[in-house]
């Protein structure tokens, strides 16, 4: 590091990993969250843009964003194609045919590459759908650390009877 550099800093000359005084360190929680930020703007749905990072052991395992399959017209270069269904509840859920989520592609590009997720944990810029959380449950992520949240109130009851943690972590956005 050079002299202009150090000024103010309270690190020795032989120390390659100083920051300037007062900046502090990103916790692991902000890390990985604000990686997931960064993901989500590789996001092609024209509804949301949203980011997943599966981490274990402090390592990026996989990431995904929300948009159409690889190779396939993304809904920013085509008309959004969205169904309706309803919740049990009677709220209405939108959905667009040409998207996969951002959990379901991390889940998807962990798999193409041979990459064990189980026992993992997820940051997700949203926290995820119902469709997405059965999914989550049934490839053994065992924490789910979210920014903002989406409908928690339909997969309340699946986190309870899966055991899987729904934790909120929220990061000021890049």
């Amino acid at each position: 590091m050079s002299d202009e550099l150090r000024q103010g800093c309270s690190c020795s000359p032989s120390d390659d990993h100083c920051r300037p005084e007062g900046e502090e360190r990103l916790g692991w929680h902000e890390y990985f969250m604000s990686v997931a930020h960064l993901i989500k703007k590789r996001a092609t749905c024209t509804r949301g843009h949203v980011g997943a990072v599966i981490v274990r052991d402090n390592n990026i395992l996989s990431t995904g964003y929300n948009g159409a399959p690889s190779g396939l017209p993304h809904c920013n270069e085509t008309n959004c194609r969205i169904y309706r269904s309803v919740h049990p509840d009677g709220t209405v859920e939108e959905n667009c045919v040409n998207t996969i989520h951002a959990e379901i592609n991390a889940i998807a590009q962990a798999a193409k590459h041979g990459v064990a997720i189980k026992d993992a944990d997820i940051y997700i810029t949203s926290s995820p759908c119902i469709h997405c959380l059965k999914v989550l449950i049934n490839v053994g992520i065992r924490t789910i650390y979210y920014d903002q949240p989406y409908k928690i109130e339909h997969i309340s009851e699946l986190l309870r009877l899966s055991g899987i943690r729904l934790v909120q972590i929220h990061v000021d956005s890049l």
